[in-house]
């Protein structure tokens, strides 16, 4: 028989602690927020439609983007038993600088539509964290605003190599004279991929309202009282170049840029040049030749084109071709720790989050941008401690196996001797009849 009692009201108070209410709204929603997934929900909520899926969105019907997360969803991950970790260390060495961890924020364009702080918010909390912050060309926040919010951190800047050259060149003279000390070089925006969410929402700067956007944007007027009482958005480092946001935006865009572009802005920039954008080996070899400082494996987070290969699934081969000690990136697709720890394992130097950076400042601003600096860091650190690395430099491809559904498709040699006599077949009938 089970000896029952009386509870006891001290051990009652032992078994039951009651959490201290929380006041501070923003406090209160990032404290929920356990994982990325969880900053894009509030994010969704607050925030309108136009502005979300300018972030959420990728290109025409959203497969690079897709299947990019998914490469790291069908990842295995292998851990050493018996090899204690207590503590892990996440820093890293990355063109000519240390990094508290290995990743940095990768540069977005709009930002500050998307929550008023902008960069300024990811600057700040880049600097807090120890991590680069990347501005982009098509940032709402000037060079030299983006260097007074984060005056001690590492600064990088992403040029896209305009059609009116010397535009592109005065931006490199800023960003150096300002400190930054590595240049982006973007080379995957010959022209503008078809984001089809934001032309279904009339999707511009400034906003065009129609009724659906008023309507919309009712249940979150916070957003539009930022929007209405801050500094009027811009394109806050092409602002003295004159032209309609249009006007700058197509101007942005250049099929032309080539080699000789990357030579003369290579002869300009005083600190490290990197090339964005590359998706095949061969580019990545011929760069690594040409004396690049790094690149970034990228197919601009799925917005360019549309089923283009997926870098995490490029990473190993890159890898391997240029060696491993020279400086390769990745980028598109991060929403984990594990993700990043994945891609240091197969040889990636550095990783860049977008999409999950702006989750956090659409939640809940600079605090929000820190929420996702922190989350990831515990992901990081937690999956070190559970694959048994005390450091970034004990992963190994060993501790990763790539699950690819998504295998190039080979013909059988049946196949090809079906398709080669069908092909002939009224050669054959010819012959036949003569």
């Amino acid at each position: 028989m089970v000896q029952r009692q009386l509870p006891k009201p001290a051990e009652l108070m032992q078994l039951m602690q009651f959490r201290r209410p929380q006041f501070d709204g923003v406090a209160r929603r990032l404290d929920r927020a356990l994982t990325i997934a969880d900053l894009r929900a509030i994010a969704k909520r607050r925030t309108p439609k136009a502005a979300f899926d300018y972030t959420d969105g990728a290109a025409e019907g959203e497969v690079s983007l897709a299947r990019a997360r998914q490469a790291f969803v069908d990842i295995e991950l292998h851990p050493d038993i018996l090899r204690p970790a207590l503590s892990v260390d996440t820093s890293c060495e990355i063109l000519g600088g240390r990094s508290a961890l290995p990743f940095g924020i990768a540069p977005t364009g709009f930002t500050r539509l998307m929550q008023t702080e902008g960069e300024v918010a990811g600057a700040g909390a880049a600097g807090a964290a120890g991590i680069p912050f990347t501005l982009s060309t098509l940032g709402t926040t000037s060079i030299e605003d983006v260097r007074a919010a984060n005056p001690y951190g590492r600064n990088w800047f992403q040029l896209y190599v305009m059609r009116d050259r010397d535009i592109s060149y005065g931006l490199v003279e800023r960003a150096a004279a300002a400190g930054f000390d590595t240049l982006m070089f973007t080379v995957d925006t010959p022209v503008a991929g078809a984001r089809l969410r934001d032309k279904r929402n009339g999707f511009s700067i400034p906003p065009q309202l129609t009724l659906g956007t008023v309507l919309d944007a009712l249940p979150r007027p916070w957003w539009w009282y930022d929007l209405l009482t801050t500094p009027t958005l811009e394109f806050a480092s092409l602002s003295s170049t004159g032209g309609t946001v249009g006007e700058l935006i197509d101007s942005a865009m250049d099929p032309t840029i080539s080699y000789d572009d990357l030579a003369v802005v290579r002869e300009m920039w005083p600190g490290k040049l990197v090339v964005k954008g590359v998706q095949n080996v061969t580019d990545a070899v011929r760069l690594v030749e040409r004396g690049v400082d790094g690149i970034v494996l990228s197919n601009h987070g799925g917005r360019q084109l549309d089923r283009a290969p997926v870098p995490f699934h490029l990473l190993p081969q890159v890898v391997r071709e240029v060696g491993r000690d020279a400086v390769v990136m990745i980028d598109t697709g991060i929403m984990n720790g594990a993700d990043i720890v994945a891609s240091v394992a197969l040889g990636a130097k550095f990783t860049l989050i977008g999409r999950a950076y702006l989750y956090g400042l659409m939640a809940g601003g600079r605090r929000g941008v820190d929420r996702t600096i922190e989350i990831l860091r515990t992901e990081i650190e937690r999956t070190m401690k559970l694959l048994g690395v005390s450091s970034l430099d004990e992963l190994e491809p060993r501790h990763v196996t790539q699950l690819r559904a998504l295998t190039p498709y080979t013909p059988s040699q049946s196949s090809l001797a079906e398709s080669m006599l069908l092909s002939r077949a009224p050669e054959v009938d010819s012959a036949r009849r003569d």
